[in-house]
């Protein structure tokens, strides 16, 4: 049986959170290991920040750019960490593992003025 730490170094995971209705919403997401937990990096504001806040519960699965899932579901449970030093943790690990693109990306997140938060996810 897989465990989340099993797509730790993968380029993209679906990650699935559920709506109050328990309805499930995937979206393809970068992620790094760090120690017994996967990291996720993501907009304060986006609904998979308040949907996590509302059920820590998660699927995660290998998946390509769109999203396209290429493994099995792994359950697992997420954690909304904020603050600044574990944004520029995520940030430097984000950065670290894919280069230049998550440089632009987090350019272009800083001219937009946008927030960002780390997602813990581990095994439930």
């Amino acid at each position: 049986m897989s465990t989340v730490l099993d797509l730790g170094n993968m380029q993209y995971i679906a990650l699935e959170t559920y709506r109050k209705s328990g309805e499930g919403v995937k979206t393809p997401v970068w992620v790094v290991a760090d120690g017994e937990r996967l990291l996720v990096m993501t907009l304060e504001s986006s609904w998979k920040v308040k949907r996590i806040q509302n059920n820590a519960a998660v699927r995660i699965a290998k998946c390509d750019m769109q999203g396209n899932l290429e493994g099995e579901w792994v359950e697992g449970e997420a954690e909304v960490l904020t603050g600044e030093s574990i944004e520029a943790k995520v940030k430097k690990l984000i950065v670290q593992k894919y280069g230049l693109f998550a440089r632009f990306f987090l350019f272009m997140g800083w001219v937009r003025r946008e927030r960002y938060v780390g997602v813990a996810i581990t095994d439930r």
